[in-house]
């Protein structure tokens, strides 16, 4: 074994090996048994020049189609939301796009100040009293969210709505086993769930999480889920879309105990499916259970005001069995991001993005059905997304639509038996009424 295929010369190897005080490579792995060591080189191709390398990535990049090239109305969880110019400006600032991690106390009092403004965002968003610093997605989130209830309750059965997003379900099954819990789930009725099934499943449960729009984009009836898993004794836990926050209701103010979600649509690009940052906010009484850190606000000795690391659940800095996480870090350049995109809408500008896609979306059921399709839930009302029925494989319905240059949703078969023929179609406010035309015309065709 030699260092050659490092960017160092011979010179620079044996002045190493000299300092370390050993004679070769070899005898530095003396004490690492022969029979776990390597006795050949690496099975690796031949190095590229920076010229072929370049060629071979720029060919491996022109696999991948971007909405810019291809008509998208693909959503389930990610969106084509417009991202304003302000939000890279900011992050691309040097005092926010760095490679460390912030949860040192000593970090900066303005990554600090963002964080801190990004989960009063969060918690202005969403209704709650609390907020951390962010988590790793949406669907991270929802497994920290169960966690957070089997502290709470000591219950160890956690409800999940049929309805909710196929991966957070996914997911939150994949942590069970660890957090040691029983998942249960509550099949959907006609597109939406029946508050009095989630009730019934509840009992002696920790949580119950549903998802609002669900994963059909239609609306649930929200109020009434946390209802029904609160007088069970369950902790209601909504999933939610931030950009629906501007038109539906906040999840605080109908009983919800925690308001998670993925964060994507305010402020992040789709970047190929991530990264992204997931939301986590709670009501005042779970302050000290939430995973990942919390940012205060406080005074120093001179009175003025400043901002610091209040409170981090994981095993580096408190007893391992009252951890809430064993997460390293948190999203924060791309919460910031969406700080950003929330401040630079606003209220008003946030309502009128959920108005506009609502009525995007209504003229796209409009269009469709006047073509011969049929909606998959008519009777339930929508957001921004809708199931609808192409009379054949949704899948071969996708690939003929981008064969003429438009995606035309997500295939529902791939997690719902029974929806082989369903699309679920998703319109931002960045699709225009001539693009739901064209979306119209190749699904009627």
């Amino acid at each position: 074994m030699g260092l050659s295929s490092l960017s160092l010369t011979e010179r620079d190897s044996r002045a190493m090996l000299e300092a370390i005080g050993v004679a070769s490579v070899d005898e530095l792995f003396a004490d690492i048994p022969e029979a776990l060591r390597l006795d050949r080189p690496l099975a690796l191709e031949p190095a590229l020049s920076e010229p072929e390398l370049v060629a071979h990535l720029e060919e491996l990049a022109s696999r991948n189609v971007h909405t810019g090239a291809e008509l998208s109305f693909l959503g389930a969880g990610m969106y084509d939301h417009y991202v304003p110019a302000v939000v890279d400006a900011i992050l691309a600032r040097g005092e926010f796009l760095t490679a460390y991690t912030p949860y040192q106390p000593e970090l900066s009092q303005g990554v600090l100040q963002a964080i801190f403004e990004y989960q009063t965002a969060i918690c202005e968003l969403t209704g709650m009293d609390v907020s951390n610093a962010s988590g790793y997605d949406g669907t991270a989130v929802a497994a920290d969210a169960c966690y957070v209830a089997k502290h709470v309750t000591g219950l160890s059965k956690v409800v999940v709505t049929e309805a909710t997003s196929p991966q957070v379900r996914q997911v939150v099954k994949t942590y069970a086993p660890g957090f040691g819990l029983e998942v249960v789930e509550v099949p959907h009725r006609g597109g939406a769930t029946d508050p009095d099934e989630l009730r019934a499943a509840a009992e002696g449960a920790a949580c119950a999480i549903f998802q609002q729009p669900n994963a059909f984009g239609c609306l649930e009836p929200a109020p009434q889920l946390a209802a029904a898993a609160n007088d069970a004794g369950a902790l209601a836990i909504a999933h939610v879309d931030p950009v629906s926050l501007g038109v539906l209701e906040a999840p605080g103010r109908y009983g919800c105990a925690l308001a998670i979600g993925e964060g994507q649509g305010a402020g992040n690009a789709l970047s190929y499916g991530g990264p992204h940052y997931g939301f986590l906010a709670a009501k005042a009484e779970y302050t000290r259970r939430l995973p990942g850190r919390i940012i205060g606000e406080t005074t120093d000795a001179s009175g003025a005001r400043g901002y610091v690391l209040t409170l981090q659940t994981r095993e580096q800095h408190i007893r391992r069995e009252k951890a809430t996480s064993n997460i390293t870090t948190n999203q924060t350049l791309l919460a910031i991001a969406g700080l950003v995109h929330l401040s630079w809408l606003g209220p008003q500008g946030l309502r009128e993005v959920g108005e506009t896609c609502m009525a995007l979306s209504a003229y796209a059921k409009e269009r469709l059905t006047e073509r011969g399709l049929d909606l998959v839930f008519p009777e339930q009302a929508t957001f921004k997304e809708f199931a609808v029925s192409v009379g054949r494989s949704g899948r071969e319905a996708i690939r003929a639509a981008r064969r003429q240059g438009v995606h035309p949703g997500y295939a529902l078969g791939r997690d719902y038996p029974g929806l082989e023929e369903a699309l679920l179609v998703a319109v931002t406010e960045k699709r225009t009424p001539a693009d739901i035309d064209r979306l119209a015309e190749v699904l009627g065709g």
